[in-house]
């Protein structure tokens, strides 16, 4: 989402003697990490948090190794007086999120609060983070969605602020968004990104780009993993903007924005190399294409679909432009974040090998 308010937490590490492979599913690509993961626990604070930006100068808030573990929470992209208007009870605001509200002053250019950057070591300019999302839950009962004259895909027929209160049911995983409308939830961050090249400076959280950031990605559920070219020491992970659930485009701005809890697992990839982030789900693989033009945001997904199924699956570049056309499908990721995404879902189906 295209964000205009709030989110914060704490940090500590635990070492847990887990097998890291049995933590995520693996790929046909994906070499095993080491036996031994660390957990660690990264929640929102004023001293935490990245609000509005990803950048290769940013201050890491926790350092862990390739393979390790990390709990981490954000909190809801909206400021704790514009959720009490729209009719949230001051006592179900978290205190979390006041106090980055109160005591952050210096944001932007965008306004995601981000949890991190984690510096991963080994991570480095050329490389791949793979980040194995292993658990994601919700952290509040409620969402918002929202919109205003100031985005969106319609802002001249909806000019004006809305924010609708969405209550979340956890244990049957539904929002009840009106009456004789539930909603199946299928929570995941709509931001997770590493530092831009250096020379890009500061970068809004708002617009994704080759770091993949606020891509609005609503296939990155627990179970699947996002790959995202490195582009500074330490790769520098931010990760934010909760949604309990969207639908492809994200229309109006918004999706449902919520406070999330998550478990995931950071492995250094020095075996891959992209340009643009790529996905894997249990039954897909996920070429992405990011532009402020829809038509060449297309491309360049399709582009990376035809360049996954020559490289990792020996096709030539023909067969793999036909094969994208015949059993792929093109989907719009997010219409609103001034760059436009476009993903290609690849089937594993329809591969024997």
């Amino acid at each position: 989402m295209k964000a205009h308010a709030i989110l914060g937490y704490s940090a500590g590490a635990i070492a847990l003697g887990a097998c890291a492979a049995a933590l995520a599913p693996a790929t046909n690509h994906t070499p095993a990490p080491a036996a031994i993961a660390v957990q660690h626990r990264l929640m929102p604070s004023p001293r935490t948090v990245a609000w509005g930006y990803y950048s290769a100068a940013a201050v890491p808030v926790l350092r862990v190794k390739s393979g390790d573990v990390v709990e981490v929470g954000t909190l809801i992209t909206y400021s704790p007086s514009g959720l009490e208007a729209a009719g949230v009870k001051p006592k179900d605001i978290q205190p979390e999120l006041r106090a980055i509200t109160d005591s952050v002053t210096t944001h932007g250019p965008g306004g995601h609060m981000l949890t991190g950057p984690i510096y991963v070591e080994g991570a480095d300019s050329g490389d791949v983070l793979e980040v194995r999302i292993l658990q994601i839950e919700l952290a509040i009962p409620y969402a918002y969605n929202g919109y205003s004259g100031a985005g969106g895909l319609l802002p001249e027929e909806f000019p004006n602020l809305n924010v609708k209160i969405i209550p979340l049911d956890k244990k049957t995983m539904t929002a009840h968004f009106g009456p004789g409308i539930d909603i199946p939830l299928h929570p995941f961050f709509g931001s997770m990104g590493v530092a831009p090249p250096a020379s890009a400076g500061k970068v809004s959280s708002v617009p994704p780009w080759t770091h993949a950031g606020n891509i609005d990605n609503k296939e990155l559920v627990a179970g699947t993993t996002l790959f995202i070219p490195v582009h500074a020491k330490g790769a520098l992970l931010e990760i934010g903007d909760g949604h309990a659930g969207q639908g492809n485009g994200e229309s109006d701005i918004t999706a449902m924005e919520t406070s999330l809890l998550g478990r995931v697992q950071l492995i250094v990839r020095k075996d891959l190399k992209l340009t643009w982030p790529r996905g894997e789900t249990p039954t897909h693989w996920i070429a992405m294409g990011i532009d402020k033009e829809l038509v060449a945001a297309t491309k360049t997904a399709v582009r990376q679909a035809i360049e996954f199924l020559v490289t990792m699956k020996g096709m030539s570049k023909a067969d793999a432009y036909m094969l994208v056309s015949t059993a792929c499908d093109v989907n719009m990721t997010q219409l609103v974040d001034s760059t436009l995404g476009v993903h290609v879902m690849i089937p594993k189906k329809i591969f024997s090998r």
